[in-house]
Parts: structure tokens; sequence; C-alpha cells
């Protein structure tokens, strides 16, 4: 048995994955004003929850870069208390179990190549979108972290006036004056507007998927987050920016697909533990 928490901005999940499954699961709104100490405590007070005399080991993903070596979390911009936290060492103390600790989107990618849709690639991004654009990239089935755990911050990479993660975040929406799940509700009304704005979105992930290609030549990219589940009102758009992709052979085999594991990001944080 593994103790699993996904760390969010917004909330805490925390799970007790069992061979490959989950045989609890707990939720808490993260107090993410809080001191660094009283984040630690939320979490510990969720890890308590779950423990059990068959555990041998806690996962953790968290939304900023990490040394996942040394389990030290740097500058979680949605925790504002949390500059350097060396939560391995935290907990290793506290519980006396190996714990390992990386960057949400990896754990989000190896769980999905690991349990999801990306298993049968050799090579995927995993790419997430919602608050921000993030992604973990697998190189012959095993995650690639870069030299400083920050491989894959593709959110960042400069486009157009901004970056890829202000046209194919969630701030995208909030420019145009609504918010993902409105414009996602107002569409499946058939509202004009709503539509429209889905339709530009969906060219800017197509955009972001061929500098993907460039960058890997990858066999497949799958979308988690929380824009994933408006996969189908962005997608007819994606596919027709994907076809300018100027070198057609790396498309024939191409595949692209959002993810539908609820506890993706919960597994994962398991599979680092194993790794």
């Amino acid at each position: 048995m593994i103790i699993a928490i996904d760390l969010g901005g917004t909330k805490i999940r925390a799970g007790l994955i069992n061979n490959g499954n989950v045989d609890k699961i707990l939720y808490e709104l993260c107090n993410a004003k809080g001191s660094e100490q009283d984040v630690i405590d939320q979490i510990c007070t969720m890890i308590d929850s779950l423990m059990n005399p068959e555990v041998k080991a806690i996962g953790i993903g968290v939304p900023s870069v990490v040394d996942a070596e040394k389990g030290i979390i740097y500058d979680v911009v949605a925790i504002p208390s949390w500059k350097e936290v060396h939560l391995k060492e935290i907990l290793e103390a506290k519980y006396g179990l190996p714990v390992s600790v990386d960057n949400d989107c990896n754990c989000f990618a190896i769980g999905v190549a690991r349990y999801g849709e990306a298993k049968p690639f050799t090579n995927s991004v995993c790419v997430t979108l919602g608050t921000g654009v993030g992604s973990g990239i697998i190189i012959d089935h095993k995650l690639y972290r870069g030299s400083n755990t920050g491989a894959g911050e593709i959110g960042s990479i400069p486009y157009l006036d901004r970056d890829y993660e202000y046209y194919c975040s969630s701030r995208f929406f909030e420019g145009k004056g609504t918010s993902g799940k409105e414009a996602a509700e107002a569409a499946a009304k058939g509202d004009e507007k709503a539509l429209a704005i889905w339709k530009e979105f969906g060219m800017h992930v197509g955009k972001l998927l061929e500098m993907i290609l460039f960058a890997f030549d990858t066999d497949a990219v799958v979308i988690g987050g929380s824009i994933a589940n408006a996969f189908d009102l962005f997608k007819d758009a994606m596919l027709s920016e994907l076809q300018n992709f100027p070198y057609g052979k790396a498309l024939e085999k191409f595949k692209v697909m959002p993810s539908s594991m609820e506890y993706v990001g919960l597994f994962g944080a398991a599979a680092i533990c194993e790794d």
C-alpha cells in the first residue's frame, strides 16, 4: 500500500493506493494562504487518516519546481508561504517511511503512461490544461525530468505576445470575460459567441501541439486538467490547425486524446515511489 497525495493550491486529494486500486480517498480545500507549517500540518492530518501498518511509502505531486532526488519544493505560486520546503526530509522523519516528491505534471504523465491512455506508446507528452499549462514527458516509457526537474514547462514558452499558458489555459477565457466552465455551458446550448471562443481556443492548442511535435516528435499527446473535460468543444479546431504542421510524416501515426482517468494524479504519485 502507498499513500498518494495530489497537492494543489485549491484542494488537496489523498488516497490509499493498493496494487493499482484506490482503497480510500480524501479531499480537503488547501489552506493555501496559511503558513508553511499550516499546509504541512494539513497534509500530515490527511496522511494520519490513511495510515495503517501495511503502508510502505508516501508519494506526493506538487504544482511547482521540485528537486525530486532530495524532495525539496521551491516557490509554489499557489501556496505563497512555500518558498523552500524540504518535504521529503520532514515526512520521512515523522513517519519513518520512504517519501517521494515530484512535480504534479510529472505525476500525471507517469500515471497516464503506466495505467492510462499513453500506455501503448513508447514516447508521449502528457499535457495539463487548467489554471496553467504544464506537461510531463515520457521517452522510451520513462519519465524525462531534465537536469533540474524542470523539463516540460511548456506553458512558459513564448507565444504570440505572451506565452502558451496565457492562450491555452483558463486565463484565455478570463481574457474573454468568462470562465471555461461558463463558456462550456453556453456552448452546449448552442451559443454562437461561446462556440467561437472554443474554436479560437482550439486553434491555440493546435499551435501548442505543433510546438510539441517540433520539440519531441512524439507518438502521442494526452490532455488532462480541468479543460480536458471540454475536449469535444475544441477538438475540431485543434486538429484543423494541426494539419498546418509542415512535416506530414510526423502526423501519420500521431495521436491526441483526452485523459479519462479520474485519479491519475494519485496513481502517478504512487508510481513515483516504485521507480
